[in-house]
């Protein structure tokens, strides 16, 4: 089976590609990490993407369409595939149907894990950082034992600049612009599916799963 998965920040996209890798015996292709992977490697596409993130450059395109065509030819992409991250625009989404007709690979599926602005707005701006240690807490979902205070260490916690009401709304509503012609353009070619994502992390899961087998 080869699936796609889309979610705005703080919908918990990560968390339920975890599962969905898990339950389906798939393999996880995260942006981030075929990047990474590429560069290591030294592979061709790997150096062209050096050298654009070397000078502080965005990696064009077409550099990104063919490090994620050399990594779905990989032996461990033929048990089926999670792409995560990619495509963010229609015109990259364009150039991967073109990929993988080239590769002869069909997608089966496109889940958006599709939660609501102001429950967003919750998540992300309740999160809270470990001066000390970096560990991670959020004042609703996993709150420290003693307020401002790390679990680990005898470090303060904080909010990351970018975790306010403002830079959050100006990041999800750029997501949300730049994604709806996304989500119509695989809503067109029938294999999308919209996961409501406000619910009990098994559940969502689970919804995912029934509506991709």
């Amino acid at each position: 089976m080869n699936l796609l998965i889309m979610g705005p920040p703080g919908a918990g996209k990560g968390t339920q590609a975890e599962g969905m890798v898990k339950e389906l015996a798939i393999t996880h292709i995260s942006t981030g990490d075929m990047f990474r992977a590429a560069i290591a490697s030294g592979s061709e596409m790997g150096m062209k993407a050096k050298e654009y993130m070397d000078k502080g450059a965005l990696v064009p395109d077409e550099v990104v369409i063919g490090m994620v065509k050399e990594r779905l030819q990989q032996d461990d992409c033929k048990v089926g595939f999670l792409l995560d991250g990619f495509p963010r625009t229609v015109e990259q989404a364009v150039a991967l149907d073109d990929t993988l007709k080239s590769l002869a690979i069909k997608l089966d599926a496109v889940v958006n894990v599709d939660v609501p602005l102001d429950k967003l707005m919750a998540r992300l701006t309740g999160r809270r950082v470990c001066k000390g240690c970096g560990a991670s807490y959020h004042v609703l979902f996993n709150p420290p034992t003693k307020e401002g205070k790390c679990n680990s260490c005898p470090g303060e916690l904080y909010q990351r600049d970018d975790d306010n009401e403002v830079s959050v709304g100006t990041r999800l509503n750029a997501y949300m612009e730049k994604t709806q012609p996304l989500i119509d353009y695989y809503n067109a070619q029938g294999i999308f599916k919209a996961i409501n994502g406000d619910q009990d992390i098994d559940k969502v899961l689970k919804d995912i799963l029934v509506s991709v087998k």
